[in-house]
């Protein structure tokens, strides 16, 4: 199994090239992952800025001055896929497991983690709601609601992960309301009768109540996972999914807001939870959907954020939208990314306004299950073998590191200039003051850059296909 290196030794290839002047430079902590396993998440030897050399501007100039969102935090999804990979395994590797994920120091330190409300596509159980009745019976009192069947497995799993790390934030979405609610009569797509935007807003408060019971917060959730998906008239496609227009969030909300209120819930509502594309279409209204949300003052004060998913259109759509609502935080709420380039795209998601990332899918098993959705996983961060229960940490894992180890939640993200095809960065202020810059070489060959900071710099080169943290003190 792989392990987090903390070695101390500089890596070949003059990785790290420095001037040191005096003890009053800023001295640089590093640590790199390489996808040809060379390094992962392996810290490097402190060294120093030194004066500005030569008239060459840096490859890299890290500005402070220019500050941008703040980050609420970054992390993955424990849903019913991976909660059952991981209480497959014994306890103590279930313990080390889920330590890794979230502890702060001996793990990647996963601060912010996305749950279910009820079943998603990625689950090896039949699909369920809270509050299922047979065929042709309703239940608007709710007095069927019950979050028994989450006992099972799924709520240990984010319990022992919240023992881990006691500051983990969780937020929630739901795939579909109880189908007796919905125009399909089923799980499986059409949308939301307006005679139970009632009765589903007080769901949703009973969720979180229930939550609350078992010691779980909810930080937020959002109104629907995709809510521009509708499976009822795909049976090869079939997944729980529930069809939402701007304008029908947007008149459900002024039952939601109130319900929480009533309720004296913490709790915060995100609006969306799609795809950032510009332009809209039929079922894919992209940003225009929020913007439909907002738009409505009544709608908008129950609104603590908006959230996206990248599976249309570019991260610029979150810029577009920031543009128009520039007080509202944007989180990226789905969408796990991929070695080096995935860490180019990460940070093209944090420097268009995202104040937090999350993953979709933490584990899956060898035979990419448990899983009854219609699709099929890419590889995860972990995968189980379950013949001899063991555990593999793939490079994305470590290039997760990269980023959620080392940004705080409350850090706030500064510039570091314009991204280049297969190298860039993102910069990040922490709250203790300390900087924190991550580049990215997702080339076939190294490549040596200069990092200036005020009138500063530092020379620097990473390995082909590979991802850095740079740290530092001012």
């Amino acid at each position: 199994m792989k392990r987090i290196s903390l070695s101390l030794g500089l890596m070949p290839a003059a990785l790290l090239c420095f001037s040191v002047l005096s003890v009053a430079q800023p001295v640089i902590d590093s640590w790199v992952s390489s996808e040809d396993n060379l390094f992962q998440l392996s810290r490097q030897l402190p060294y120093k800025f030194a004066a500005g050399q030569g008239s060459s501007l840096p490859d890299i100039r890290v500005d402070a001055a220019r500050r941008y969102q703040t980050m609420l935090g970054m992390g993955s999804s424990l849903e019913a896929t991976t909660a059952a990979n991981i209480s497959r395994l014994e306890p103590r590797r279930q313990d080390e497991v889920i330590e890794r994920l979230v502890h702060p120091v001996n793990g990647i330190g996963m601060n912010l983690m996305r749950i279910c409300i009820g079943t998603s596509d990625f689950t090896g159980d039949p699909w369920y709601s809270y509050d299922d009745v047979p065929a042709g019976e309703t239940d608007a009192p709710l007095a069927r609601f019950s979050i028994e069947k989450d006992r099972a497995y799924i709520l240990p799993v984010i319990k022992k992960a919240l023992q881990k790390n006691p500051d983990l934030l969780f937020f929630a979405s739901p795939w579909s309301p109880p189908g007796w609610m919905k125009s399909s009569g089923s799980m499986i797509g059409g949308h939301l009768l307006p005679q139970y935007y009632g009765p589903y807003a007080r769901y949703l408060v009973r969720f979180v109540q229930a939550y609350e019971a078992e010691g779980v917060p909810i930080y937020a959730i959002t109104v629907q996972n995709e809510p521009g998906v509708d499976r009822e008239k795909q049976p090869k496609m079939a997944y729980p999914s529930s069809r939402y227009t701007g304008e029908a969030e947007r008149d459900f909300l002024k039952f939601l807001g109130p319900e929480f209120r009533k309720a004296g819930l913490k709790t915060k509502i995100w609006s969306y939870d799609h795809n950032f594309n510009e332009k809209s279409s039929p079922g894919d209204e992209g940003i225009d959907y929020p913007t439909k949300v907002l738009s409505d003052p009544e709608a908008a004060r129950h609104v603590s954020g908006v959230a996206f998913h990248f599976y249309v259109g570019q991260p610029s759509g979150m810029s577009i939208f920031h543009n128009r609502f520039p007080e509202m935080p944007i989180h990226f709420s789905e969408g796990s990314v991929y070695g080096a380039r995935g860490a180019l795209r990460l940070m093209d998601i944090l420097r268009n306004w995202a104040s937090s990332y999350n993953a979709w899918v933490t584990m899956i098993d060898e035979k990419r299950g448990p899983n009854r959705g219609p699709f099929p996983p890419s590889p995860t961060i972990l995968l189980r073998n379950s013949q001899e229960q063991s555990v593999t940490y793939r490079f994305d894992y470590y290039i997760y590191g990269q980023f959620m180890k080392f940004v705080q939640r409350g850090a706030v993200r500064i510039d570091s200039g314009e991204m280049e095809k297969t190298f860039g960065s993102v910069a990040f202020r922490n709250p203790d003051g300390k900087i924190v810059l991550i580049v990215a070489n997702s080339g076939e060959e190294p490549r040596e850059f200069r990092i200036g900071w005020g009138e500063l710099t530092a020379t620097a080169s990473l390995p082909k296909r590979s991802v850095a943290t740079y740290a530092w003190q001012p």
